[in-house]
């Protein structure tokens, strides 16, 4: 396996050229620059590589095991949890109100993205202890969001969210987990979750989940769901949380991939919590943290695809096998063979849009968090919205195709597990499921985001990627991306208030198509950025020429695909499949 190498130079071509990324903090007043940003990356970088990076492979084949009922992580997490925390990660972009350094979003999206290149399952526990924190802070009484809040931002303590069972997974309204009252403040909680992330682990400290349950008089469907924070470890009578609270493992989920992360079943057995929000209004407390997962997912399918890239173009560049092309001379490494240049470019092609589309939507958070324009807040806010299943689904997608491809350069080398491909590959896979499956994400945004103020934030999003196109020397992806945005508007145009399986049928070849087009903006950005001759600059324009003649023309199909319609797709009868 080779080292991995972060992408800082990227990133500072991105802050300093293509994002504006000074002009953006000086709007909103904050003392943040492209030089400490690019400091703070430096360092996150370093950490990724010469310290998660390492246990990778050791954590796939170790994997976290249950033993007499506690959770056992493999040789090296806690330590590096322990590290982790005292260099301050956890808190990098948290709210000072509560103990965080308050820096800006982009910063923790690319953190996010360098530690799912190097250590996926270890990701997860600060990014759901991250989401966790955002919904308490949204929506807890200042009780619980004081006494939870600044030890999980510290990384002390970690977050776990609980929803799925074993009847009720993206429906939630079959949840049955029940929550009685205690008469004190407090619920007893009962019942059993699957699929729970970060559930336990051997970090130390207090794990706090968030449970979603149902009152005794709750009403049926997802009104009557209530949202709840369980913590592992309850305070005593001087206020320490020592006291077991009454939830326990069951098991440990055995899956294809990420198996050094502990994917718990937890078994609540009237272990006692505490109301979140309102009462039958959990789902939408949940969703707080559910959208801060899902742009977390999707930055898990990007760094996947920049990991393995690292890997594959290293590989390819040391690999001797066959002639020139001309014939003349060999073995040569097979990065001179035209399809190993393809299966490359196709990657980085994605990952370098992917990363500006990933910094653009995040600095659209910063603005909704931070503009002093109310009106802009809500603005960046509402294009976040649009954005957040694009980029779960989109990335995620593209991210495991490019695991895929990376795992194809190496040949018979990665399917064997000593290169480490075919640990990207399952590992890539649960992303595409989890927080809600990629083809519930192109539902949202077809029949949900398209819809949001009538139709006003889509028609605000394409106006702002035409007014991009039209700035500035034609390029041949500007050129392209039109044609696509073209194709686009007309898709949108039909989808517009269609029947549901209209919509169904279409959704996933529309998202795709959006993805697209959003990262055929990027392209036209940094290629209209990359004028100065540098060798990262002719590199950018080679790239965008790739992504411009090889993946912009898939436009077309799409678009073709979406208007077909859906009879194709419900002609054959049920009882024929």
């Amino acid at each position: 396996m080779f080292s991995y190498v972060p992408p800082v130079e990227d990133y500072r071509f991105l802050l300093s050229e293509v994002l504006s990324f000074d002009v953006v903090m000086a709007e909103m007043g904050k003392d943040v620059d492209t030089d400490l940003a690019i400091a703070v990356l430096e360092e996150a970088g370093k950490m990724c590589a010469e310290r998660l990076h390492p246990l990778n492979r050791h954590g796939d084949e170790a994997g976290s095991r249950l033993i007499d009922g506690e959770v056992h992580t493999p040789a090296g997490y806690p330590d590096a949890w322990a590290d982790f925390v005292n260099a301050g990660w956890p808190s990098l972009s948290a709210s000072p109100e509560y103990g965080g350094q308050g820096l800006p979003f982009v910063l923790q999206l690319w953190l996010d993205e360098m530690m799912s290149a190097t250590n996926l399952s270890f990701a997860l526990f600060p990014g759901l202890t991250r989401g966790a924190c955002e919904a308490i802070m949204v929506h807890a009484d200042e009780a619980l969001r004081t006494t939870y809040v600044p030890p999980m931002i510290s990384g002390e303590w970690t977050g776990a969210m609980a929803l799925t069972e074993s009847g009720a997974g993206t429906d939630l309204a079959l949840l049955k987990t029940k929550a009685e009252p205690q008469g004190d403040g407090s619920w007893m909680i009962t019942g059993t979750k699957i699929f729970i992330s970060s559930g336990d682990h051997d970090f130390g400290g207090n794990v706090v989940h968030l449970v979603l349950a149902r009152l005794p008089d709750a009403p049926d469907g997802v009104r009557g769901i209530s949202l709840f924070l369980v913590p592992k470890y309850l305070p005593d009578a001087e206020g320490r949380f020592t006291v077991r609270n009454t939830m326990s493992v069951g098991a440990l989920e055995k899956k294809m991939g990420i198996h050094a992360q502990p994917t718990c079943v937890m078994n609540y057995d009237g272990a006692t919590g505490w109301l979140v929000g309102e009462a039958h209004k959990g789902l939408a407390a949940m969703f707080t943290m559910m959208n801060a997962e899902r742009l977390m997912v999707g930055i898990q399918g990007l760094g996947i695809a920049g990991g393995a890239y690292v890997q594959a173009a290293s590989y390819a560049k040391e690999r001797l096998q066959g002639r020139s092309a001309d014939g003349a001379h060999g073995p040569v490494a097979i990065i001179e063979h035209a399809d190993v240049r393809r299966m490359l470019l196709n990657i980085r092609a994605f990952v370098e849009a992917g990363r500006a589309l990933a910094g653009w939507t995040a600095l659209q958070l910063d603005r909704a968090h931070s503009h002093p324009d109310a009106a802009e807040r809500v603005r960046a806010d509402a294009l976040v919205a649009l954005l957040t299943p694009v980029v779960k689904a989109a990335f995620t997608d593209m991210g495991f195709e490019s695991a895929v491809q990376a795992q194809q350069v190496f040949g018979g080398h990665g399917y064997i597990r000593e290169w480490g491909m075919e640990q990207y590959v399952r590992d890539a896979r649960i992303a595409q499921i989890y927080e809600g499956t990629n083809g519930v994400q192109a539902m949202d945004l077809v029949a949900r985001k398209l819809a949001m103020a009538n139709g006003a934030v889509v028609e605000s999003f394409f106006d702002l990627v035409c007014g991009d196109l039209n700035i500035g020397p034609s390029t041949k992806v500007g050129e392209k991306t039109r044609e696509a945005l073209a194709l686009l508007r007309e898709a949108t145009a039909a989808l517009r208030g269609a029947a549901v399986d209209a919509a169904g049928a279409a959704s996933v070849d529309y998202l795709r198509l959006f993805a697209l087009v959003a990262m055929g903006w990027m392209w036209t950005r940094m290629a209209g950025a990359a004028r100065n001759g540098t060798a990262q600059h002719q590199a950018k324009l080679a790239v965008a020429d790739f992504f411009a003649d090889k993946i912009l023309p898939q436009a077309h199909s799409l678009a073709a695909a979406i208007a077909a319609g859906e009879k194709s797709v419900t002609a054959l009868a049920t009882d024929a499949f």
